[in-house]
């Protein structure tokens, strides 16, 4: 069901997705309403959930971690319980920050993000290399990121 939002709902998304820490009376300010109908529009985008919530972008490389790659997944066969019980595996490896069940010739490309080529191979190994529905691996080591948006490509004007 798609909600009705106009022009301002879609700059208040657009600026909050570029800086979700920015505050009511700056928002108010960069799209021309006072601070109470600011607020209030705010309040309706998160209620009917099309702001699901804020979160801290966090500089990985200064907490150590060297290694981003992705990692195509085939699946040995493609059971209603293999594919539940992959998923479950998945969800618990803090290593994988994202899974997308996609199309193609493999059937799941994950990222992961480790420290170094130890734990990658650990990762590699000891998590991954033990989950039984897993038939093929291809892994992709990330040397650089051109873009990394994280807004939602709209027409905001």
């Amino acid at each position: 069901m798609a909600v009705k939002i106009d022009k301002t709902d879609l700059k208040i998304l657009k600026i909050l997705q570029e800086d979700g820490r920015i505050t009511n009376l700056e928002l108010s300010n960069k799209i021309g309403l006072s601070p109470a109908p600011t607020l209030e529009r705010v309040r309706k985008l998160e209620k009917s959930q099309l702001i699901n919530s804020y979160h801290a972008a966090v500089n990985e490389k200064t907490l150590g971690i060297g290694i981003q790659a992705f990692i195509q997944v085939s699946l040995v066969r493609q059971l209603d319980n293999a594919i539940e019980s992959f998923q479950k595996k998945i969800q618990e490896i803090a290593e994988v920050v994202e899974c997308y069940q996609v199309t193609g010739s493999f059937d799941y490309q994950l990222k992961i993000m480790v420290q170094d080529i130890p734990a990658f191979d650990k990762l590699i190994s000891e998590k991954l290399g033990k989950i039984e529905e897993i038939g093929q691996m291809e892994s992709y080591v990330i040397i650089s990121t051109v873009k990394n948006s994280k807004v939602i490509p709209l027409e905001y004007n």
